[in-house]
């Protein structure tokens, strides 16, 4: 199943600085230039970097999709001081995108 359009952009209104990009119909999410996670099947999946884990403990691991990684379920996305915390926690975390050739 697809994620929507409508659940993508109430993801995108609760944290200024995420952007998206479609992927399969599916949206991989970027905070600062980072890929910190995306949206799959209408759930808000991060990755389990230590800060990630450190501020949502008991979040469930998922699944993106078959093969891939287990991920942070972010339940709580109306909470938009937790989501700005939690993406600021990460951006420190994750490496530099690579430079395009």
């Amino acid at each position: 199943m697809a994620s929507s359009k409508e659940y993508l952009d109430f993801v995108l209104e609760q944290c200024s600085g995420l952007s998206a990009r479609a992927m399969m119909g599916e949206y991989v999410l970027y905070y600062g230039g980072k890929v910190v996670g995306g949206v799959y099947d209408n759930r808000l999946l991060v990755k389990p970097t230590k800060s990630a884990v450190a501020l949502i403990p008991n979040a469930q691991r998922e699944l993106p999709y078959e093969g891939e990684k287990e991920m942070l379920l972010v339940e709580d996305i109306e909470d938009r001081a937790l989501l700005k915390k939690l993406f600021e926690a990460m951006y420190e975390e994750l490496p530099e995108p690579k430079k395009k050739k």
